[in-house]
């Protein structure tokens, strides 16, 4: 297919499929927003006036408008529009979590390669600028450690902390080492909700790194950030302040630059460089550059850059993280 204007549809109008409009608008050279769905008359309503255009009056008629169906609906509703989308061979892209169990992710893989239709799933982190500059960076860590905490927000509490803040991480963490995961270890609390609310958790990767992750939905105050340590490299990525900074050691060759930072490795193991550096991160936004990037996908006929595959490998993580924390529970009750 050659770069063209697609057609694209959103299902969902609350706070985030706002935003999604309101990014489509902005990529009015790849897309032509034909328009929204939300069953609740009240969102629809205040989307429809907000940005000047009428709600289709069922997800159905919006979907046979479209060449993509943007999904932003609750996470319990994202496989039944998926898969309806699918059906009508319509290119999509659905938040994160992909569904609300692994059954229903592994259905909508196989009914990807039957409907031969792009698929990329919400994990935005991925188009974060900060991580876009450390990516280069990258070389098989061996020790990763991620911190993600945020104040308490009603919104978005009908899932735990896992699939709500933690498996924007996972999600990384997996990107990243390419390697699978061997064991699992966690815990977490429920405070101010039904489900934890706080949460951490340890995997231990089949290639040898491991990983901490912690996610807080009852800070004080924000923090998004994860380090990388590996062979002679240290590498921090701050997703909310959009900052990374990249430690690295090299062998000295000759003389050392006097005015250079070097290390004394000791027992005649000669002395390191240290190369602090700061890459130049322009402000982006990285949802809008995610829908830019699925038109980019479906137009030249290449991979989605977070695949269905992507999407249901995280929530597998995350799952399993879950199951972890409620055996842990289950133990301190005992």
């Amino acid at each position: 297919m050659s770069d063209t204007k697609l057609k694209i549809g959103v299902l969902g109008a609350g706070h985030l499929g706002k935003i999604h409009i309101r990014c489509i608008k902005e990529l009015s050279d790849v897309y032509e927003l034909v328009g929204f769905y939300d069953p609740q008359l009240e969102q629809a309503k205040t989307a429809s006036v907000e940005f000047g255009i009428m709600p289709f009056h069922n997800m159905e008629s919006l979907m046979d408008a479209c060449d993509v169906v943007d999904i932003v609906t609750p996470t319990t509703q994202h496989y039944d529009c998926a898969s309806a989308a699918m059906r009508k061979f319509k290119h999509l892209f659905i938040e994160k979590p992909v569904t609300i169990d692994m059954e229903e992710a592994r259905k909508l893989i196989k009914l990807q390669k039957e409907a031969d239709v792009k698929v990329q799933v919400g994990h935005v982190e991925r188009f974060n600028p900060a991580f876009r500059a450390a990516e280069q960076y990258f070389d098989q860590p061996k020790f990763i450690e991620t911190h993600r905490l945020a104040p308490f927000n009603p919104r978005g509490t009908d899932v735990s902390v896992v699939l709500d803040l933690m498996i924007h991480d996972i999600d990384i963490v997996l990107s990243v080492t390419k390697a699978n995961v061997r064991r699992i270890s966690a815990s977490g609390v429920a405070v101010l909700s039904d489900t934890p609310d706080i949460a951490n958790a340890r995997l231990e990767l089949d290639n040898g790194c491991v990983v901490n992750l912690t996610a807080s939905r009852i800070s004080l105050k924000a923090m998004r950030k994860s380090r990388f340590f590996q062979r002679d490299a240290y590498i921090s990525v701050d997703f909310l302040d959009k900052a990374a900074e990249i430690v690295r050691m090299r062998e000295i060759i000759g003389e050392a630059d006097p005015f250079s930072v070097t290390i004394d490795l000791g027992n005649d193991r000669g002395k390191k460089e240290i190369l602090f550096e700061k890459p130049t991160i322009e402000a982006t936004n990285a949802i809008r550059d995610e829908l830019e990037a699925l038109a980019n996908s479906i137009n030249k006929n290449k991979p989605t850059i977070v695949s269905l595959e992507d999407g249901a490998r995280a929530l597998d993580v995350a799952l399993q993280i879950l199951e972890k924390m409620k055996q842990h529970t289950l133990l301190q009750d005992e």
